[in-house]
């Protein structure tokens, strides 16, 4: 767990340029869960009881990811705010919580999924495939308790992130992290 915490310590830095957001849930699989939970029923996507996480993907490959209380406007639009260079371009899809971003300050580019999956540069593919690769990384897991996903979100981002590194470079790379949180408290 101390490597997962050093992990998510290393977040990337305020992102410019094309930036992609999108949001995804993650918890499971329904025909893995107790039956009187199975027989409540529930929606995919946006109304599902499952746990939202928000991620903006830069186009140089690099990605940021946090679990979310919900997906509404003011939560995912100050996390753009914090994160997000103003004067950058943000794509999206045409979710209603990201309503009113150009006039904050970005050049906003809305991908419309029940047409299109991309439209010139305006897509969210990036983000996309960064989200199997995690619902994979998980669900390779076989479960994980939910006070512990934020961890296991902070490593598979940091994963993603140096992907193009070698092993060495990685291992080097997490003990400089190991090392820096140790005497930092």
């Amino acid at each position: 767990m101390h490597v997962r915490k050093a992990m998510k310590t290393d977040v990337p830095k305020q992102f410019s340029g094309i930036v992609e957001v999108d949001e995804t849930y993650i918890g499971g699989q329904w025909k893995n869960k107790p039956k009187p939970e199975r027989d409540k029923g529930t929606k995919r996507g946006r109304g599902t009881s499952k746990q939202p996480v928000f991620g903006i993907y830069a186009r140089n490959g690099i990605v940021w990811a946090e679990l979310v209380d919900d997906t509404k406007a003011r939560t995912l639009q100050s996390l753009i705010a914090k994160q997000v260079r103003h004067g950058s371009t943000i794509c999206s899809d045409t979710w209603k919580g990201y309503t009113g971003i150009a006039t904050k300050g970005y050049v906003h580019r809305l991908v419309d999924h029940s047409r299109e999956f991309s439209n010139g540069k305006a897509h969210i593919n990036g983000l996309e495939g960064f989200w199997g690769y995690l619902k994979r990384q998980l669900a390779a897991k076989g479960g994980i308790r939910r006070e512990r996903l934020t961890l296991y979100l902070g490593e598979y981002v940091w994963r993603y992130n140096n992907r193009k590194l070698s092993v060495n470079e990685q291992v080097n790379k997490l003990m400089k992290l190991l090392k820096n949180r140790r005497f930092s408290g």
